[in-house]
């Protein structure tokens, strides 16, 4: 089977180009910016030959559906970026609940997974400013890159919403904080996440792109996406990658395969002034509460990385790593490992899912704790994804993400922002935490672009 075929075309920005589609059903985006190092390629996709939606009446197994919609393993191009065709989507909080049943309630409007397969596709390379348009064919890689004629859609430099209404208000959400507080001393698990709940309209004539462009313009991040569906849409900033494979330049079906994860545990405020910023980097970089918070998560994905790596391979090259957004200092570890022989990407996905830095530990109790404190979840904390036909794969952790739903009025969403809660947290910290997360997504929504 041969690799794919690949188009170099001038530059263009990839939201520019995903203007032209993002109301069309089934298009999706991957839209890396913030500068680091994991920020050089962005991705749009649209047109998928196949797709798959199971909602929770759908006895489907789906990580068998995945693989078989996948197909067999094709190799990669040598010349070509990280994700060259396959399937992308969105799996949701609660397909969590197939995998180790808790009878978690659903949100009426979400399937537990949405993905497409998708054989052409625009590859946008931030270092080089390259497109690639690439393709299984060389008719599917033309047929991409007819993408970049579309004609460019105007965005709304109004205010998108008028009002986002706390649906948890900060009394509530600090009750529920102590609650798991007593939880931990009385020995039920060491940590659980615990979010809280924003909701309202976007203005007549906004769309779910208007809200993609401003937070690309505002504060690009490197996991940020784009999942329009039928009546639904995703809008992510997300700055934590959940698990990635890596397959190499050129990789073939019998070469080892890379895994990793890199999870957030740990928050600061930047500061108003550089001395201040990098006071506050510093006093995170230093905080027993949240290393202690760090490594408990850092365990947790070990744990999970290892029920499908090579044995005594699974390691942490990195530790507690202060990483800076517009927004906010996050602590970040790395845990990688090697895929053991035989199991993919797809059984990758099933070990680690949902993703223990918004879930906790150990995750199976705290996720009892969120079920019970939390409305449904639907896309909030489950992860935007794509997995190459090469074996590769790469996802987000959908924190920093509104979620929307369209009806006879235009569209409602919902965003929510949490925090790890763990024995020694205290309830007004951690509700002032969730507001400095959700701060430029309210932003996003309420101000008028300049």
């Amino acid at each position: 089977m041969r690799a794919a075929t690949i188009l170099e075309r001038p530059w263009r920005a990839p939201e520019t180009v995903l203007s032209a589609f993002a109301d069309d059903p089934w298009t999706c985006a991957f839209l890396s910016g913030g500068g680091s190092e994991r920020a050089r390629w962005s991705y749009v996709l649209r047109d998928p030959d196949a797709t798959l939606t199971l909602r929770a009446d759908d006895p489907t197994d789906p990580f068998a559906a995945m693989t078989t919609l996948l197909g067999p393993r094709r190799p990669s191009h040598p010349d070509g970026p990280p994700f060259q065709g396959g399937l992308a989507g969105l799996a949701a909080y609660e397909l969590g609940d197939r995998i180790e049943p808790l009878n978690l309630a659903r949100q009426a409007a979400w399937p537990d997974l949405s993905v497409g397969r998708f054989s052409r596709l625009l590859a946008f390379d931030h270092q080089t400013c390259r497109v690639l348009a690439i393709g299984v064919d060389a008719a599917d890689a033309a047929a991409a890159a007819e993408w970049l004629d579309a004609p460019v859609r105007p965005v709304s430099r109004a205010a998108l919403a008028t009002e986002a209404e706390e649906t948890t208000p900060a009394r509530t959400y600090e009750a529920a904080v102590a609650d798991v507080i007593a939880r931990i001393h009385d020995g039920e698990y060491f940590q659980a996440n615990i979010a809280r709940r924003w909701a309202g309209r976007l203005t007549p004539g906004a769309t779910p792109f208007d809200l993609l462009a401003r937070l690309v313009e505002q504060s690009a991040a490197p996991f940020a996406g784009y999942l329009r569906l039928p009546g639904l849409a995703v809008v992510s900033n997300s700055p934590e990658r959940f698990v990635s494979v890596g397959v190499g330049a050129g990789a073939g079906a019998g070469d080892e395969l890379t895994v990793e994860t890199r999870p957030i545990k740990g928050t600061r405020p930047r500061g108003a002034s550089p001395a201040e910023d990098a006071a506050l980097a510093a006093e995170l970089l230093a905080s027993d509460k949240d290393r202690a918070e760090n490594l408990m998560i850092v365990d947790l994905m070990r744990n999970d990385l290892s029920r499908v790596c090579t044995p005594g391979a699974v390691t942490t090259p990195e530790l507690f790593r202060v990483e800076s957004f517009v927004n906010v200092h996050h602590l970040v570890s790395t845990v990688r490992g090697r895929l053991a022989p035989g199991l993919t990407a797809i059984d990758l996905l099933e070990a680690a899912f949902p993703p223990g830095s918004v879930t906790g530990a150990p995750k199976v109790q705290a996720m009892k704790s969120i079920a019970r404190l939390e409305p449904p979840r639907g896309p909030y904390c489950g992860a935007l994804l794509w997995a190459g036909f090469d074996g590769a794969f790469d996802s987000s952790v959908l924190i920093r993400t509104v979620a929307l739903v369209e009806d006879a009025d235009g569209w409602r969403y919902e965003a929510r922002a949490g925090a790890g809660i763990v024995a020694d947290s205290d309830p007004r910290a951690e509700r002032l935490e969730t507001e400095t997360k959700i701060a430029a997504l309210l932003r996003a929504l309420k101000e008028p672009r300049p």
